[in-house]
């Protein structure tokens, strides 16, 4: 009864951990692919605040976004 208890809890944590690294596995590998913000992104969105953006800043941006990804 008691063995048959924990290999339910031990199972259950087990399943857990390994959903949790699966999942962001497979999370990192999507936004890698599909970057959730792009050049034309930050070109659109400046343009729409009234700034004309120039290269630099752009690349500016685009490394702050990939730092914090």
């Amino acid at each position: 009864m008691l063995q048959d208890i924990l290999l339910v809890v031990v199972g259950l944590i087990f399943g857990i951990v390994i959903g949790f690294f699966g999942a962001r596995l497979f999370m990192k590998k999507y936004l890698k692919k599909n970057p959730p913000i792009n050049e034309d992104m930050i070109k659109a969105l400046m343009s729409q605040m009234g700034r004309k953006p120039n290269q630099k800043q752009i690349n500016q941006m685009m490394k702050q976004m990939e730092k914090y990804q």
